[in-house]
């Protein structure tokens, strides 16, 4: 994953946490590699706690980038509509089933 130009534009808000772009790229390199084998829901649960984490701190940068754009264009309607899936899958209750907590998690490292 090319992650110099996932950097931000912008730097951390003041109080914020800076991004650990490699530390991202790790945990969704591992996210979509499960699924290969038998499907641990502990595993499951712990990657979609460590992805909703790193999701929230890039939905802030997205947001930021997003808010540059002109408003009414078709960029900003896209981002907007692509940070609204976003947020609602993450919002989303960690799922019970096995294969379902598998989807999920591809899901949020897809989305990460």
């Amino acid at each position: 994953m090319d992650t110099e130009r996932l950097r931000p534009a912008t730097q951390p808000a003041a109080g914020a946490a800076p991004i650990d772009w490699e530390t991202i790229s790790e945990t969704i390199r591992g996210a979509l590699r499960t699924g290969s084998g038998p499907i641990d829901p502990d595993e499951m649960a712990g990657l979609a706690e460590t992805l909703r984490g790193h999701i929230a701190l890039l939905l802030i940068e997205a947001r930021q980038r997003a808010s540059q754009l002109g408003r009414g264009t078709i960029e900003a309607q896209q981002a907007a509509m692509r940070l609204g899936s976003i947020e609602r899958q993450f919002r989303r209750p960690p799922a019970s089933l096995p294969l379902c907590a598998h989807v999920q998690v591809q899901r949020l490292a897809q989305d990460c």
